[in-house]
C-alpha cells in the first residue's frame, strides 16, 4: 500500500525538459546553449536517473566533460531523486521525418536541396552572405564579376573555379550565387568534406542510388574547398561521373579551392583538366583601399546592430588597414576585438592598447619579448642599472622601475608568477602580485604613469621609442 502511494507521488512529479533547458540556457549562456545543450533531447526518466540523447559521440563527450555537473544540478532542483544522467547516441536517421519538416520550414519553396540526414545542416546557404554585402576591390573584382555573370546566365562559365587563401571571400561568393539562382533554379551547396561524408555513409548503408540522385538531380552544384578531396580515389571517381552528368544536362558547377587546379595535390588529372576547362579566377589578399572599406562597413554594421557610439579613431582605422593584411576574416576579427575591449572597459582603446589587443595578429614574432629585454628597456628608460633593479634595495627610485618591469613582464609574456619571481632575484610570487596591483592602481590615478607604461609597451613590442 505504501509502495503504491509512493509510486503515485513519483508519477505526479514529471520533469519538464523544456523548462530545464531554459534554466540551463540562463546558467550557461546563449552561445553554449545553442552550440551544445540544444542538441540534447529527453528520452526517458527512470527511478534515479535520466536517459537523454545526443546525435554524436563527440557531442556527448564534450557535454559530459564540461557541462554535466551544471545540467545535473539544474535537474536536481526539480527532482532531487535524480542522481545521474546517461546519454544515448541516436543517429540522425531516426529523425528523418523531423528533419524533413525542419528543412521545409527553412526552405518552403523546396528549391534548395539538402541531404536529409545532415543533422549539422552544414550545407545550408548562409543568408548573411550575398552579393549586396560583398565589398569589391581590385583584388577580388574579377571573381565577383564572374560570379555575378554565372548567377544571371548559368553555364556561361562552366565550371567556374574560384581559388584563393583562407578568409578572402570564396565561400561568400558561393553563397551569393546560391541565393541568386535559388530564385529560379534547384541549388545544392555543400563542402567537399561533407560530400565525402555523405559518400562514405551511402556506401556503408548500401544506398549509393539515392546518393547519385541527390547530387545529379540539381540545376546548380556549389562545392566549397575542393582540395579536401585529395587522395580519396573512390570519392574522386564518383565526383568525376557526377561532374560529367551535370555538365551533360546543362547544370552549372561552381567550385572553390585554396589553390589553382594545376596545384591540387593527389587529385586525378582528368578532374583537374575539367576544372581548367572552365573559367579559373583567383581572389588575392585585399589591398589597402579594400581593407579600409571593410573596416568602415563593419563599424557601421556594428553601430546599426548595437546602437553604440563606436567612434574608432581614424588613426586606429589607418593602423588596422596597414597592419592586418592577411585576409578579410582576420580584419573583421580585429575590429570585433576592439569593440569587445570598448564594451568591457567602457572606453575605446588608444593606439598602444590596440597594439596589445591585436599582438598575435601583428606578426610580433619578429620582435620576441623576453624578460631580459623588458628589464633592459625599463632600466634604460628610468636610467638605472640592471644590478640596481634586481638588488634587494628598497629606495623609491628603484622600487617603481622594478614594479614597472614586473608589471610589463606579467602582461606581455606568458610566464607564471613563480617564473617571473625567479627572474627578479628569486622574489616571492606574492611580491610579484603586489607589484602588478600597485602599477594597475597607479595607472588609474596617475596620468604620467599611464603614459610611461604606454611608451614602454611600444618600445618593447615595436622598438619605437618616439611613439605613444
Amino acid at each position: 500500500m505504501n509502495n503504491s502511494r509512493f509510486n503515485k507521488n513519483i508519477e505526479k512529479i514529471n520533469l519538464d525538459w523544456t523548462t530545464i533547458q531554459s534554466e540551463i540556457k540562463v546558467k550557461l549562456g546563449t552561445d553554449i546553449y545553442e552550440s551544445w545543450i540544444r542538441k540534447i533531447n529527453f528520452v526517458e526518466e527512470f527511478n534515479n536517473y535520466l536517459l537523454l540523447s545526443v546525435p554524436t559521440r563527440f557531442i556527448r563527450d564534450w557535454i559530459t566533460s564540461r557541462y554535466l555537473d551544471q545540467i545535473l544540478q539544474t535537474i536536481k532542483k526539480h527532482k532531487k531523486e535524480i542522481i545521474r544522467i546517461e546519454f544515448k547516441i541516436i543517429d540522425d536517421d531516426a529523425n528523418n521525418d523531423e528533419k524533413s519538416i525542419d528543412l521545409k520550414k527553412h526552405n518552403p519553396n523546396g528549391k534548395i536541396s539538402f541531404i536529409k540526414d545532415s543533422y549539422l545542416q552544414y550545407n545550408r546557404i548562409d543568408p548573411n552572405k550575398r552579393f549586396e554585402n560583398f565589398l569589391i576591390g581590385s583584388s577580388n573584382k574579377i571573381a565577383f564579376e564572374a560570379s555575378k555573370k554565372v548567377s544571371e546566365n548559368i553555364s556561361y562559365y562552366n565550371p567556374l573555379y574560384i581559388y584563393g587563401g583562407v578568409g578572402l571571400g570564396k565561400t561568400h561568393l558561393l553563397n551569393s550565387i546560391g541565393h541568386k539562382l535559388n530564385e529560379s533554379k534547384k541549388v545544392m551547396f555543400i563542402s567537399a568534406e561533407r560530400f565525402m561524408y555523405q559518400f562514405v555513409k551511402s556506401i556503408k548503408s548500401n544506398d549509393m542510388v539515392k546518393f547519385k540522385e541527390y547530387f545529379r538531380n540539381t540545376d546548380v552544384l556549389l562545392i566549397d574547398d575542393i582540395q579536401f578531396m585529395n587522395g580519396k580515389e573512390a570519392m574522386q571517381e564518383e565526383f568525376f561521373h557526377t561532374f560529367n552528368a551535370l555538365l551533360d544536362k546543362g547544370s552549372q558547377i561552381i567550385v572553390s579551392a585554396d589553390r589553382p587546379p594545376n596545384k591540387l595535390s593527389r587529385i586525378q588529372e582528368r578532374i583537374k583538366s575539367r576544372f581548367s576547362g572552365g573559367l579559373v579566377v583567383d581572389i588575392q589578399k585585399p589591398e589597402y583601399d579594400l581593407r579600409r572599406k571593410i573596416i568602415n562597413y563593419k563599424i557601421n554594421e556594428l553601430i546599426n546592430l548595437y546602437s553604440d557610439n563606436l567612434n574608432i579613431s581614424e588613426e586606429i582605422q589607418d593602423f588596422l588597414s596597414s597592419k592586418v593584411t592577411t585576409n578579410v576574416r582576420e580584419l573583421v576579427g580585429a575590429i570585433n576585438r576592439i569593440v569587445s575591449f570598448s564594451r568591457i572597459y567602457k572606453k575605446l582603446p588608444s593606439l598602444s592598447e590596440t597594439k596589445i589587443i591585436l599582438k598575435d595578429l601583428l606578426n610580433l614574432n619578429d620582435n620576441i619579448v623576453t624578460i631580459d629585454s623588458i628589464q633592459t628597456i625599463v632600466c634604460k628608460f628610468f636610467k638605472i642599472s640592471k644590478n640596481e633593479m634586481l638588488s634587494s634595495r628598497r629606495s623609491r627610485y628603484l622600487v617603481r622601475p622594478r614594479q614597472t618591469a614586473i608589471y610589463l613582464t606579467k602582461i606581455l609574456t606568458t610566464k607564471s608568477l613563480p617564473e617571473i619571481g625567479r627572474e627578479f632575484s628569486n622574489r616571492d610570487h606574492t611580491t610579484i602580485i603586489h607589484s602588478v596591483k600597485t602599477i594597475e592602481r597607479l595607472k588609474e590615478k596617475n596620468p604620467d604613469m599611464n603614459d610611461n607604461i604606454n611608451k614602454l609597451k611600444n618600445i618593447i613590442l615595436y622598438n619605437k621609442e618616439n611613439e605613444i
